[in-house]
Order: structure tokens, then sequence, then C-alpha cells
């Protein structure tokens, strides 16, 4: 049995979550998926996965399996690349979360510059707002938005994401321009779910100074695209990423308010697995580049009322 290759059908089965998915991935049968984890299996006297017909899970010894045959593959490609002629090449499957803003408006064009850079580098990009272990996650880089707690991870900071308090012209027209954080309250707040549960929310004011303003939230959605969109058609105020509304700030289509405050906004990390790989050291190279000066070009100071 070839070992180091088994190890990597195992590890991309449990990382898709789905023998069917693998085998695409893998560009063989899903047959032959199955019949090498059960060879694999049969080789170690152990269960490896729990299967049904449409997902499969680790068992306890799954999981054990997982994680250090990752190392050892991670250790086999770097070896290989130190021995390359060229060992700039980067090749193979690199599994990238993010949280969903991020991920759908900024990430793209970034992605396409590694692509052009290493265009034998094939890209997953899972999108969702959950700070997990990047091991547990099965990525081998992932970018997270907010405080973050212990874990058998390796965090490199790469910036700040604003957030704005922002409005479209034809709601302000309609129901007034607050000018207050007290009047906040008397507002249709659309927010996303899990954000502002308490009905407060916390504002910086200009001497850094943290208030909380009362908000009344009409409409909670589970993705901020449709809290984007209805922010656009008038249907209230509400909290977004900065990233996520540059383009509308710019155009007028949203107005931030209360421009003598300041929405408090998240820190962006890189969770990496110990030891790192070359190949996800390598696109964190990029990453420390290009997310900060993304993030840093957003200046959207003069679409403000000035109150």
């Amino acid at each position: 049995m070839d070992l180091l290759a088994a190890m990597r059908i195992y590890v991309r089965v449990v990382e898709r979550g789905n023998m069917s998915r693998a085998a695409r991935d893998l560009g063989i049968g899903q047959p032959a998926v199955s019949e090498r984890i059960e060879r694999l299996e049969q080789h170690l006297g152990v269960k490896l996965l729990r299967r049904s017909t449409r997902v499969v899970s680790c068992t306890d010894e799954g999981n054990l399996f997982y994680e250090r045959s990752k190392q050892v593959i991670d250790a086999a490609d770097d070896a290989c690349a130190a021995v390359s002629q060229d060992d700039r090449t980067l090749r193979g499957l690199l599994r990238i979360a993010a949280p969903q803003g991020l991920g759908e408006v900024v990430l793209p064009r970034i992605l396409l510059g590694i692509r052009e850079q290493h265009p034998q580098l094939n890209i997953d990009l899972i999108l969702n707002d959950h700070i997990v272990d990047p091991i547990t996650e099965g990525v081998d880089i992932s970018l997270r938005l907010g405080e973050l707690s212990a874990g058998n991870f390796i965090a490199r900071p790469l910036g700040h994401v604003r957030r704005v308090l922002v409005a479209a012209p034809s709601y302000l027209e309609r129901y007034g321009v607050p000018d207050h954080p007290n009047d906040l309250v008397a507002h249709s707040f659309i927010r996303v779910m899990n954000l502002f549960g308490d009905g407060m929310l916390r504002l910086l004011d200009e001497r850094e100074s943290l208030i909380a303003a009362p908000v009344t939230a009409t409409i909670s959605l589970s993705h901020w695209r449709p809290v984007y969109e209805l922010l656009i058609a008038g249907g209230g105020i509400g909290v977004l990423q900065e990233p996520m509304c540059a383009q509308a700030m710019e155009r007028g289509d949203l107005i931030r308010l209360l421009s003598r405050y300041t929405v408090p906004g998240f820190d962006l990390n890189a969770l990496l697995a110990r030891p790192i790989p070359s190949r996800a050291r390598a696109i964190m190279t990029i990453l420390e580049k290009a997310l900060p000066a993304v993030l840093g070009k957003l200046d959207l100071n003069d679409t403000t009322v000035n109150r």
C-alpha cells in the first residue's frame, strides 16, 4: 500500500466531508476512494470514519489520524519543495476559510492575484463567520474577525476592519437624520443576527469613551447581503463592515451617520496550524501585504452626515 497516497485521499475525504466531493477533487472515481479508505482502515486495524448516505464523520481514532496525516503530508510537500528545481512554484490544494463579507467582497481579487503568481495552485474558499481552530475546520489558513479564544494555532494579525452606521438618503429624507445616539431608538434598525442582540449599539465618542445607545431591531437576517440591500432600499439604519459598503458610500447610495461617533470594528487575524507548511507560509506573505493595504485604503470620512 502507498501509505502517503492513502493519507492524502483520507485527508481530502475528511476535509470535504463526503467521498464523492473528495473523488471529484482528486480526479478519481468514488468507488476507488471508498476502496482506498477501506484498505487503509484494514491496514491500521481501526475504524477511521462513520459513514452515512451523504456525509462521513471521524471516529476518535480517525480525528487523531487526520491530524497526524496532515502533518506528514505537509512535511512531505516541504521536503519536495526544498529540493525542487523551482521551489517557488506552489502546487496542490490550499484551503482558506474566511468571514462571509470579507470573502465575498475583498478576497476575490486577492485570490486572482495569488493564482496569477502560482497557476498550479488550486484554492478552496470556505465562507462562514465562526472562529474555529484551523485543524478542526480542516483548512490551511483561517481568516477571522474579532477576539480569539485559546487554541492550538498561530495567530497572525492582518489589520482592522472598520464598521459604520449608515442609512440611505431616501430613508433619511422620510424619517430624518439622527443627531445624537439617543435618537437611534426611534429608527428602524436592521441587523445581522447574533449582533446587537441586547438592543444596544456600542459607540465610541471623540474622547474614545464607550457609550451604549438603545436601538429598535425591526428586521434581523442571517447574512450581511440582505441587510445591505434593505439599507440601500431605504428600509432603515444599520451597521455594516466598511469594505462591504465602501462603493455604496462613494456613490452616495448610503450615508454615514453620527460622524462624531465610531462603531468599534474588528481585528482581522489569520489562524494557522502548527507547524506552518511552506505553502501556507508563502500565501501568508501575500495576504500580509495585500489585506492591510486594501483595508487601509478605505477612508470614507467624506461620505458622512455632518452631525
